[in-house]
């Protein structure tokens, strides 16, 4: 047996229910709390420096840096830098939008953009009943579509994908009409970015977590051939 085969199976005994393996899956997504903050300090070193002196490059400057400092101190301690991955690139393509443009708040939309995107694509997989968290379990129990012939664990999969989609809508109804008003927006959009950027998401885990408490689905795995 290979090392990563015997660790995807201990990962997988480590989990008797659905609800567990689903926390647990959704709780490594997000990064923790250490992962949430690194996806916000970029944002918040761009929108104070843009603020404070008025100056695009130099607040594109100042969010790109922020996010290679992380990114170094990820690589001196030997952990992992995905998320500190994902939002520098997050900031490389929110400051390409700002430069091209040469407004400050043309920075906020590709993150606009991203967020009516998922949740579009994760409304179309609740209403076609292939509802994405359900993947989550697919993974743990090495089936990637079992989880589909059980409609209780569809139907859980569904409420849980929703408590997922919400942020996103949220941000979304926010964030774009700040967008369209006149004048430069950038501050507002920086500070409603960061407000509804990692609080919400922990809302919304917070909210799995007590719908995920309330139920012991049992996890029928794969027997080894």
């Amino acid at each position: 047996m290979s090392e990563t085969t015997a660790g995807t199976g201990r990962e997988t005994a480590a989990h008797d229910t659905v609800e567990a393996a689903v926390r647990a899956q959704l709780t490594k997504a997000l990064g923790g709390v250490r992962g949430m903050l690194e996806a916000a300090v970029p944002t918040i070193a761009f929108t104070g420096t843009y603020v404070a002196a008025e100056n695009i490059r130099l607040a594109v400057g100042a969010g790109i840096g922020a996010a290679v400092v992380l990114l170094v101190v990820r690589l001196a301690q030997r952990s992992s830098p995905q998320f500190v991955l994902n939002s520098l690139v997050g900031i490389a393509i929110a400051a390409f939008f700002a430069l091209r443009s040469g407004k400050a708040e043309d920075a906020f939309l590709p993150g606009i953009i991203l967020n009516a995107g998922y949740a579009a694509a994760m409304i179309f997989s609740i209403v076609v009943r292939w509802p994405v968290v359900g993947f989550i379990i697919g993974s743990v129990t090495g089936d990637p579509t079992a989880w589909r012939r059980d409609p209780g664990i569809v139907k859980l999969c569904s409420r849980l994908t929703w408590l997922l989609v919400l942020p996103c809508a949220a941000r979304v109804a926010v964030q774009y009409p700040i967008y369209l008003a006149d004048g430069d927006q950038s501050g507002l959009l920086g500070a409603a970015k960061i407000a509804m950027g990692w609080p919400l998401q922990v809302a919304a885990l917070a909210a799995m977590v007590w719908l995920l408490a309330r139920g012991r689905t049992p996890i029928e795995r794969e027997e080894p051939a």
